[in-house]
């Protein structure tokens, strides 16, 4: 299950979600927490969810269908934030994953500072893993952004207080790998690869948070599901010059495995 908001250019979002879900062989649902007027160059208008229609969808799902793992990405308004914590409080699924969208590339807030602060309170509490790049984790923490790896690092233990399992990713971290880090029960992994050269970022974070959904319960931990997930969303930036989407940073290629390619950008040296 994905419960997120919308992106009509289907780079992001519950669109995103659902292709990456599908790419990766298993069957997606969708709960929809914003309807968002968006293209690869920003958002332009939100028009939110109610709280009590949330957890119509959320009850309406839960009621018949069996989840396996559940995925949250925008979420908008404190009341949504309300309605999710007390649909995963009854149900308890096994395994959550969080990605914290907050701020638009574009600078657009995607989470109001009342909502954010219910997030820490109520929902981190309940989640297994949360997803946070840099800007977010600075957001969670009322600091400036991590620069550097050490910086990083450093974040990451405070991070912790709020939820027992953080992925910080580090695309925009200096150097010229990327690194991210994962905590789960005070074990640090590191996880470094290339940089791949390509503009086309646009759901980036949406796609890994669902791949790593997708992949969990077939996986014996955090970290091995973790590294799938990289692996597949590196694919799928280094596919992205195949598509020709928008005027904007274009989105990853999810279906880069089935689709036949047309070209692929190098790595960074």
């Amino acid at each position: 299950m994905t419960i997120a908001g919308t992106d009509p250019s289907g780079g992001a979002g519950i669109q995103a979600d659902l292709k990456t879900f599908s790419a990766l062989g298993v069957y997606g649902t969708s709960v929809i927490t914003a309807v968002v007027a968006q293209n690869t160059r920003g958002v332009a208008a939100i028009h939110p969810i109610s709280g009590a229609f949330v957890s119509a969808q959320l009850e309406a799902l839960f009621a018949d269908v069996r989840i396996d793992a559940v995925k949250i990405g925008m979420l908008g308004t404190t009341q949504v934030v309300e309605a999710v914590a007390g649909a995963l409080r009854w149900h308890r699924p096994r395994y959550v994953v969080l990605d914290p969208v907050m701020v638009a590339s574009s600078g657009h807030r995607l989470l109001s500072l009342e909502a954010t602060d219910a997030l820490r309170e109520l929902l981190l509490p309940l989640v297994d893993l949360i997803t946070p790049n840099t800007a977010e984790a600075a957001d969670l923490l009322g600091e400036a952004p991590a620069v550097t790896v050490a910086d990083a690092v450093d974040q990451l233990g405070r991070l912790t207080r709020l939820c027992p399992g953080v992925l910080l990713t580090g695309g925009h971290l200096d150097g010229p790998q990327c690194t991210d880090l994962l905590s789960i029960e005070g074990a640090i992994t590191r996880f470094a690869a290339p940089r791949v050269v390509t503009g086309n970022t646009h759901g980036t974070g949406c796609t890994l948070s669902s791949a790593i959904t997708a992949l969990r319960p077939g996986r014996p931990d955090w970290a091995s599901t973790i590294g799938d997930a990289k692996d597949y969303l590196t694919a799928a930036l280094r596919a992205a010059e195949a598509l020709d989407v928008g005027h904007g940073p274009g989105p990853v290629h999810h279906f880069h495995a089935l689709w036949p390619q047309a070209t692929t950008p190098p790595t960074a040296p």
